[in-house]
This record gives structure tokens, sequence and C-alpha cells, in this order.
């Protein structure tokens, strides 16, 4: 079963984690000094927020998959879209190792689908500055008309 994944940039991690654990009435699974996870149940979410100079609202969505078998068929899906994607493979970020995929929606939306591997202790194995995160700079679909449809990343760094 999948799990519906956002992530939003936040300008104060402190009062967010209140006011997203007072929403979804538990505390975050996960909190760092500049990130904080939430894996609900109902709705079944994996809502992440982070203050690393993201601008400030829904940075990606996505969906996380429970098994590498429902990453293969969302890969599969998306692929035959022939939209902009990218392929990061197993890669680290907000604090995980993760088997990942990127697409872009017509608005120019990240979708990001991944399986989580493991936890890591870190944001990601390559930390970089605060002002690089997680959604790749794929083109939207209008913008694709002209230019190839497949794009494949050649670093491994994306992270969420």
């Amino acid at each position: 079963m999948k799990r519906f994944h956002v992530h939003v940039g936040v300008d104060d991690l402190d009062q967010n984690i209140a006011f997203y654990s007072s929403m979804f009435g538990q505390p975050p699974s996960v909190v760092k000094s500049d990130y904080a996870k939430w894996m609900l149940e109902d709705p079944r979410i994996n809502f992440a927020i982070s203050n690393r100079g993201l601008p400030n609202g829904v940075d990606h969505l996505g969906f996380q998959t429970e098994t590498p078998d429902e990453l293969t068929a969302l890969r599969t899906q998306t692929a035959a879209a022939e939209l902009a994607h990218r392929e990061d493979g197993v890669t680290t970020c907000c604090y995980a190792k993760s088997d990942k995929y990127w697409i872009t929606d017509p608005q120019g939306i990240a979708w990001e689908t991944f399986h989580t591997l493991d936890s890591i202790p870190t944001f990601s194995s390559t930390e970089k500055p605060a002002s690089t995160c997680c959604a790749p700079a794929l083109q939207p679909p209008a913008a694709q008309a002209a230019a190839k449809p497949v794009v494949k990343a050649a670093a491994k760094n994306a992270c969420c």
C-alpha cells in the first residue's frame, strides 16, 4: 500500500511542529534541528517540513511505497506518460536512504516516488548548503515539447 507524501518548506520549525502536532493529534515521528516528519495512518500520509532555505510552502509531493515492486510499478506507470523524469536510484536525503524517482507535473510541481530502505543520522550523506534540497529542476510538460522527454540526472544527491 502506498503512502501519500508532502514536503513543505517553513520559516520557523518549532512553531510549525507545534501547529502540525495539534492538527494531526500526535507529535512527529522524526524531529531533527532542520526537519520533522509525521508518518500518519489516518490519513495515510508521510508529511514532512524543513527549514533548509527552501521557499515557504509546498516543495514537492509524492508517493512512498512499502515494497520495491510497488516502486517499480509506479516508475512504469509514470514513464508511460513520457514526462521529464530523473532516476536517482538509491540515494540519501531527509535522514533516510531511499530508492527514488522524480517527475514534474504540468504546473512544474515535482513528484517523488520512493521506497525507504533505512534511516541515516544526517540530512544527506553529502551535506549541502541549506538552499539545496529535494525536488529536481525538471521542466514542466509544456516546456518539454521541444526537448527530449527523458532526463536522467548524473548526481545521486536528491532528498526527501
